[in-house]
């Protein structure tokens, strides 16, 4: 027999959101762990707003909106707020009830450049790796860096010289255009660079991610400018850090454009043993490169083991690519864009935790 058809947009649901989200559902475990962390970060949160005027968008929502922005690769915050207003399961997992209102898109942007001000990114993803159940599955004394294009929201059109010779920019080829005289008007932080021989030059920020190689969980990263020297140079930075934090001699796996003797030196003197992959190829000139790795290095068991778990950490920049928010940053500002860049590797640890943890 047919079922009669009733239209039943106007009765009133008293099945709260709880119920209807599946017991083995990923997000349920992934937001145990944000309201963990967020719990510790209160007092923090709690410094970035007055005790006076308007109450803001609490910011345990507003970060957990952000991750699903993350999480589900949502084109803009625009669209987050659209689809928070309709997706029972986006309701539930930033803490709104079906009858809250969706906050604002602009007044949502506001806020988070509040939060992007504070630091407070940074701060989740330190209260998140020190988590009692995520610290077991790090490693302390081997990591992995890479770095990875992030494409700047600019077109080659807005590149123009800094004189402003040029009036439009609509017509630029066939014209020798650099960084040290050009900038692009939409978004001036960005820099034109090319990744490897070959390769079309685009506008384009460097994003530099640190793992650490047991588990492949990214444990810090950071964005600068796009030059030659800047993975080496972030690099370093990042695994004197870690050196510090951790109190021992760490190892480093990194690919061949690390192979470099002022950056091997540079991490030799900062108590980090460079596993880096060796660089013995024949330049354009016909000379054949001498890496600055020799076989005091090569010759151990742990220099094979970091060549082997330092390819890793392209599930990351893949992930953050292919799923993300990664690929063509919507931001604009060297801030703005590693801001997101950190956003993305605390959304693909919260993605990876819950399934190490089960196994």
């Amino acid at each position: 027999m047919r079922g009669s058809f009733q239209d039943q947009g106007g009765l009133f649901s008293y099945v709260p959101p709880e119920q209807r989200v599946p017991a083995n559902h990923p997000l349920r475990k992934i937001r145990e762990l944000v309201r963990a962390v967020l719990k510790d970060l209160s007092l923090s949160l709690g410094r970035l707003y007055s005790p006076e005027g308007r109450p803001s968008i609490p910011p345990e929502q507003l970060l957990s909106a952000l991750l699903l922005h993350a999480f589900y690769g949502i084109r803009s915050e625009r669209q987050l707020m659209e689809q928070l207003n309709y997706n029972l399961l986006y309701r539930w997992s930033v803490g709104l009830s079906p009858d809250d209102p969706v906050w604002d898109a602009t007044t949502f942007t506001k806020n988070r450049d509040r939060l992007q001000a504070g630091d407070v990114f940074e701060k989740f993803m330190t209260r998140l790796l020190n988590h009692l159940e995520v610290k077991p599955l790090l490693s302390n004394e081997h990591f992995s860096v890479d770095g990875t294009l992030i494409e700047a929201w600019a077109s080659h059109k807005s590149f123009r010289p800094k004189d402003g010779s040029d009036d439009d920019g609509s017509n630029f080829h066939d014209q020798k255009r650099r960084n040290d005289t050009h900038a692009s008007t939409t978004d001036p932080d960005s820099r034109l660079y090319r990744k490897a021989a070959g390769r079309e030059a685009k506008l384009c920020y460097l994003g530099h991610a640190t793992m650490e190689n047991r588990n492949g969980l990214a444990v810090a990263g950071r964005v600068t400018h796009a030059n030659g020297t800047a993975e080496r140079r972030a690099s370093e930075a990042m695994l004197k850090a870690r050196r510090k934090t951790v109190g021992h001699p760490i190892t480093a796996g990194e690919d061949k454009a690390y192979d470099t003797k002022d950056h091997v030196a540079a991490l030799r003197q900062a108590g980090v043993t460079p596993h880096v992959s060796q660089n013995n190829a024949v330049t354009k000139t016909g000379r054949l490169r001498r890496s600055a790795i020799d076989g005091r290095t090569t010759r151990h068991q742990g220099y094979a083991l970091s060549q082997t778990r330092r390819a890793m950490i392209e599930c990351i920049f893949g992930w953050g690519k292919q799923h993300a928010t990664m690929r063509k940053t919507k931001h604009r500002g060297i801030v703005g864009v590693a801001t997101d860049f950190l956003l993305n590797l605390i959304a693909y640890n919260l993605i990876r935790i819950p399934k190490l943890l089960a196994t």
